[in-house]
Order: structure tokens, then C-alpha cells, then sequence
């Protein structure tokens, strides 16, 4: 009898771990599939940028920057459609009445700040200015940069409508930071009924006291998107299909 029990409890114990773990829907590249990078921008990635004294420990552990050049590369090579969302704060949004924690902090640091929507005046080489690395890439063809997003998600941009306009159902996401913009714009866009998949190496997040908000976007990624990348992996399906 007490063999049974024991027989009755490892095979419990056992369905139970098995159902317990999370399934991976998986995700394929084909010609529906475009990538997406949130604000491959200087105050992220760069050692000048203002947030890089909360960010930098997790972008040099990630090989972030490289990593999402790796992206660029590989669209121009094979000719993957990028989209880029950018952050752009101009002189009437830091009249905002309305702010949260964050927010409120970009703000006061002069985040992605532009002089003027019409203007590149002052643009080139300051924060929110692209990676210098990633200009040539952002320059071809097959880049397409929509409008800025103004929080962290793309609903205050035309990301979901150029995707669909093009003909993509399909996402690789990829960008900073992590548990903001990125997530966010996982978030949306799986609410939207497109496919999304993260790579997780091509991102990183603010490491605060008591706070890593990297590993907290690791796990949202994982609960939430068709599958979870390494940079090196995504490549390599990318490559596979074209």
C-alpha cells in the first residue's frame, strides 16, 4: 500500500510540473514578419546619455548595443522591414499637468527633448538623437520611422497603423527599455492581434536599489509573448528563412 501512495504522488507530482511550466507558442519568420526597435536613442545607449548611470550596468550585460545593431544588420542584409518608434519630448509636453513617476523624471533630466517638432535644430549628436552606429542603418530603405511614441507604449503613435498598412502581422521587438517602452509596446501590440515575439539580449533596464527592472521585463516577456529570443537565435532564424 505505502508503495502505491508513493507510485500516486511522484506521477501527481510529476503532471503537475509538467502542466505548471509555461508553454511556448513559438515563432516563425516568414513574409508577414517585420522588427520593431523602440528608441535606439544617445540618453539610453550612450555613455553621455542621462539615464546611463541607472542603465549602463544592464546594456554593457546585455551587449545591448551591439545586439541591436546586430538586428539592423540582419534586416538590411536579408531587407526586413524595421520600424523605429522613437521618444521625442518637445517644449509643449513639459507643460503637462499630468505626470507619473517617471515621467516626471524625464522631464526634469530633459529627456529626448527637441526643441521643435518641425525642427532638427540642435538634433544631431544630443540625447534624443540616434546611436551614432545605427545611422547608416536607419538611413536605408527599409527603415521606416514613425511618429514619436509619448509615454512608453505606442498608442500615442502610428506604429499599429504603418505595421498594417504594410501588410505585418508578425513582430520581433527589440529596443529600450526594457520594462517600459519596450514591454509596452509588446503589450499594445499583442492586444492589437499582431504576433510578437521579444529579444531579450537587444534590451536592458534600470538597476535601482532594490530594483532591477530588467528581470522584471524578462518575465513579463516570457508570459506574455509567442517566444522569447536570444539575439544570436533570432539571427539565425532570420537567416534560415531568407
Amino acid at each position: 500500500m505505502k508503495k502505491i501512495i508513493i507510485l500516486v504522488t511522484l506521477i501527481i507530482s510529476g503532471l503537475t510540473s509538467v502542466y505548471a511550466q509555461l508553454p511556448d507558442p513559438g515563432f516563425t519568420v516568414d513574409q508577414n514578419t517585420a522588427i520593431v526597435i523602440t528608441d535606439p536613442q544617445n540618453d539610453f545607449l550612450s555613455p553621455n546619455g542621462v539615464t546611463w548611470g541607472v542603465v549602463g550596468e544592464s546594456v554593457t550585460a546585455n551587449n545591448t548595443v551591439d545586439n541591436i545593431e546586430a538586428l539592423f544588420k540582419v534586416a538590411q542584409q536579408k531587407n526586413i522591414t524595421v520600424f523605429v518608434s522613437p521618444h521625442y519630448y518637445y517644449p509643449h509636453d513639459h507643460t503637462w499637468e499630468i505626470e507619473g513617476a517617471l515621467e516626471a523624471l524625464m522631464h526634469k533630466i530633459n529627456m529626448f527633448d527637441r526643441k521643435d517638432a518641425l525642427s532638427t535644430e540642435g538634433f544631431e549628436g544630443s540625447g534624443a538623437d540616434w546611436l551614432d552606429k545605427y545611422k547608416k542603418y536607419i538611413k536605408k530603405d527599409n527603415v521606416i520611422v514613425t511618429s514619436p511614441h509619448k509615454v512608453y507604449g505606442p498608442e500615442s503613435n502610428d506604429l499599429a497603423l504603418q505595421l498594417r498598412k504594410h501588410g505585418y502581422s508578425k513582430v520581433i521587438l527589440a529596443g529600450m527599455s526594457a520594462n517600459l517602452c519596450t514591454e509596452s509596446h509588446m503589450r499594445d501590440l499583442v492586444e492589437s492581434g499582431f504576433d510578437v515575439a521579444v529579444v531579450k539580449d537587444a534590451t536592458a533596464g534600470a538597476i535601482l536599489p532594490g530594483l532591477n527592472a530588467y528581470e522584471a521585463a524578462v518575465v513579463n516577456f516570457q508570459m506574455i509573448a509567442s517566444h522569447v529570443f536570444t539575439t544570436k537565435d533570432i539571427v539565425k532564424e532570420i537567416n534560415s528563412y531568407k
